[in-house]
């Protein structure tokens, strides 16, 4: 029988919430703490006990294991942590980015040992941040455009016990308290890990042609908002990591790619995740197909734009790219007159 551990990872007890969960997750990914014990506890001297502490106590000093993000004057960001060139990002941490910044490398390279590259591992940090753990950090921090009723935050919230849970027949607060807090671990764990594994499987196959992709944006089209690539952009999270790094703008509108027999054009978000795009297809487009679509458009073979104009198809690779021009020309046409329609709206008020 293996030697029970003694090694305690100290957070607060009663109601839980996704940064507390997710921060104590994180940890027992490590081999120092794979076997650590969970005690949850506002109690100073029983968490004075603890090896390390997340989510709790008013401290934040790494020297000493104190992870609490809740403070009046904590602003930490992952920018202001890390202090190197690329890590951008300046929304203000919960326990869950803090944590993620002192150890998220070392869990990284502890999950996915046949990564052996730094660079490789630093890119997957980067795009595990962006794609989950600054929305966690947001919600926790009270961002509302974060916040949805199927993010991990608010499943993680309905895990946790609610005022109105002691009705219930049979309920033993106690008991099924660290049940769920457990459930919800193992629930962030997996968030976690799936998000780790996708982002490397999809990432190290087409990292170097996305980034080819983006070099030679000029050689598409001038203006270096479209891009082409040979099958669907299968990575988001990893161009939008590049345009961060290659401090690319004006941003990519448009990306072109082939599944056979045609071309689509797809519209960027303007953020990963966000229903709202950089700039959609042409609104005479919208849900036309073939013939009418041509008429409309004006460029042969054209088959297809969704009703919702963020995705449109052409019968061959140079015509979607000028199907992509040509809406890129129309867009930048309507941005033009609706910032001079707002200077004159402006200019009236100030009369």
């Amino acid at each position: 029988m293996s030697k029970k551990s003694t090694v305690r990872i100290g957070t607060q007890d009663g109601s839980f919430y996704c940064s507390g969960v997710f921060a104590c997750a994180l940890l027992k990914l490590l081999p120092q703490y794979k076997d650590a014990s969970i005690v949850r506890s506002r109690n100073p001297s029983v968490l004075d006990a603890c090896d390390i502490v997340v989510n709790v106590g008013g401290e934040y000093d790494p020297s000493r294991h104190r992870y609490d993000s809740r403070m009046k004057e904590f602003q930490e960001s992952l920018s202001t942590i890390m202090k190197n060139p690329g890590y951008n990002w300046t929304e203000k941490l919960s326990s869950a980015g803090l944590i993620y910044c002192h150890f998220g490398h070392e869990i990284l390279r502890s999950v996915l040992p046949d990564i052996t590259e730094d660079r490789v591992i630093d890119e997957i940090f980067k795009i595990t941040y962006d794609t989950l753990i600054k929305e966690i950090d947001a919600i926790a921090n009270g961002v509302p455009m974060y916040r949805s009723v199927t993010d991990l935050s608010s499943r993680v919230s309905r895990l946790s016990p609610q005022w109105y849970s002691h009705l219930h027949h049979g309920y033993n607060q106690d008991v099924n308290i660290e049940r769920k807090f457990e459930k919800a671990m193992a629930l962030v764990r997996e968030e976690f890990l799936e998000i780790v594994r996708g982002t490397k499987n999809i990432l190290l196959p087409t990292r170097k042609i996305m980034r080819r992709a983006v070099e030679s944006r000029f050689e598409i089209d001038s203006s270096g908002e479209i891009i082409t690539m040979s099958q669907p952009l299968s990575c988001k999270e990893y161009l939008f990591h590049l345009e961060k790094e290659m401090n690319v703008s004006p941003s990519i509108k448009y990306v072109i790619f082939e599944v056979r027999p045609y071309y689509w054009i797809e519209c960027m978000p303007v953020e990963l995740n966000s229903s709202e795009y950089r700039m959609l297809l042409p609104e005479a487009w919208g849900g036309l197909s073939n013939d009418t679509l041509v008429e409309a458009c004006g460029i042969e073979g054209a088959i297809h734009v969704v009703s919702g104009r963020s995705v449109g198809g052409h019968k061959n690779k140079e015509g979607a790219m000028a199907m992509a021009r040509k809406a890129l020309k129309i867009g930048k046409t309507m941005q033009d007159e609706n910032r001079a329609t707002t200077k004159i709206i402006i200019k009236n008020d100030d009369v």
